[in-house]
């Protein structure tokens, strides 16, 4: 066994791509080094886009290419059999972002969830899919059942999550039934193929009915096996307590903690809502309270590896480097099936291609959709990239690091 984790080997992290997708990646890189053009093209890009512009091509060949999987699922198929050959599995995501739609909407994007499982159930290397509840259901419903604990000082000033329930009218009652039997034919069909269903995390004034959610699914489906994954986000103040809390309901509950890391994805969001309205911000106010709170969330995790089934998403070197030493020191296999690693397609190839070279198990996010649906996720990715500190730097140091060998 191989314990000697280099993640900077630049010759593993790209061979998958060739010279000129690697010249293409760092034009892009280096476009998403200016903070101002990228906060000016993710303004107007989805003005262009509805009115009729034509720059989905120029999209397509840039940003597209590199953190998008394809316009169609079975597009995917070639991204997915090229990361094969480098033992990098995939985790599918149809690009379906929320909104105040119709149920015939809400049902036309579980039937799509439905055949991204089915698809996957069909290749070697696609394990997992990722699904958002607000592609399922009314954002209004979600922010109505959601509590106000991390606003309000007094406990005692909580209403249960099933008294909000029973308090509904009956339309909107009626509504929140439509979803669970959405997500329950959607994980039904996921625990019938083996694939393994992710719940995306989302803001905290929506986050609780779909924790619930989760939580439900998970104590239906994780018997014996880990179908359904929470996601956890530990840029929020409370959610290291929470994810001991969800392990402690599993054991009460005889079924196995499906639980994916992430730091977070709505920072922004978050703070200036808090802003707005009054209240603390659930976030920490710091990247290293953050950092501490997720290096510790995969230390309880593995601690409890029995019972617990940990995807660690994280573009973070030191936190992937923890966990590597936690699994090391720990004696625990390399390619244990309740570990598991995973970075976006487009992002931090160091860490992804030389983990799997170690051993380790791997996988790709891998959005997909029409160019029109994944927009958002897009400008999102751009941002991203833009506004973490050093984080398009790293990705453009280790670009030109590979160039310069590959022209030696």
């Amino acid at each position: 066994m191989n314990t000697s984790i280099n993640l900077d080997n630049t010759e593993k992290a790209f061979a998958y791509k060739s010279d000129k997708a690697l010249r293409k990646a760092r034009f892009l890189f280096r476009f998403m080094k200016s903070a101002a053009l990228v906060k000016l093209a993710t303004k107007i890009t989805p003005w262009l886009i509805k009115s009729g512009f034509p720059i989905k091509k120029l999209i397509q060949k840039t940003l597209f290419e590199q953190f998008v999987g394809g316009q169609t699922l079975e597009a995917t198929g070639i991204v997915a059999s090229t990361l094969s050959k480098f033992n990098v599995q995939v985790i599918l995501d149809f690009g379906l972002e929320g909104g105040e739609k119709d149920d015939q909407h809400y049902d036309a994007a579980a039937e799509q969830f439905k055949k991204v499982i089915t698809y996957a159930s069909t290749q070697q290397n696609i394990p997992f899919i990722s699904i958002k509840i607000t592609g399922l259901t009314s954002v209004a419903l979600l922010e109505k059942l959601n509590s106000d604990l991390l606003y309000l000082e007094k406990i005692q000033d909580q209403i249960s999550f099933e008294t909000r329930i029973n308090e509904l009218p009956n339309e909107e009652l009626n509504k929140w039934n439509k979803l669970l039997a959405r997500v329950d034919s959607i994980s039904q069909l996921a625990a019938e193929k083996n694939i393994g269903l992710m719940i995306d995390a989302e803001e905290s004034w929506i986050q609780e009915p779909i924790d619930v959610i989760a939580e439900s699914l998970m104590k239906k489906y994780n018997k014996e096996k880990v179908i359904v994954y929470n996601t956890i986000q530990l840029y929020r103040q409370d959610r290291l307590n929470f994810l001991k809390n969800s392990f402690t309901h599993a054991r009460e509950n005889n079924y196995i903690l499906g639980t994916k890391l992430v730091r977070g994805a709505y920072m922004e969001k978050e703070n200036k809502r808090a802003q707005k309205l009054g209240y603390s911000t659930p976030i920490h106010s710091t990247k290293v309270a953050t950092d501490l709170d997720f290096n510790d969330a995969v230390k309880f995790c593995f601690s409890q590896l029995e019972f617990i089934s940990t995807i660690i998403a994280s573009h973070n070197e030191s936190s992937n480097l923890l966990a590597t030493d936690q699994l090391i020191s720990l004696s625990i296999p390399l390619n244990d099936p309740h570990v598991h690693f995973s970075q976006l397609y487009g992002m931090s190839d160091n860490l992804t291609f030389n983990l799997s070279d170690a051993g380790f198990n791997v996988s790709k996010y891998l959005p997909f959709g029409p160019i029109e649906e994944v927009i958002p996720y897009l400008m999102r990715r751009a941002e991203e990239n833009s506004s973490i500190s050093g984080q398009t730097t790293r990705e453009l140091n280790l670009i030109n690091k590979e160039y310069t060998r590959r022209r030696l």
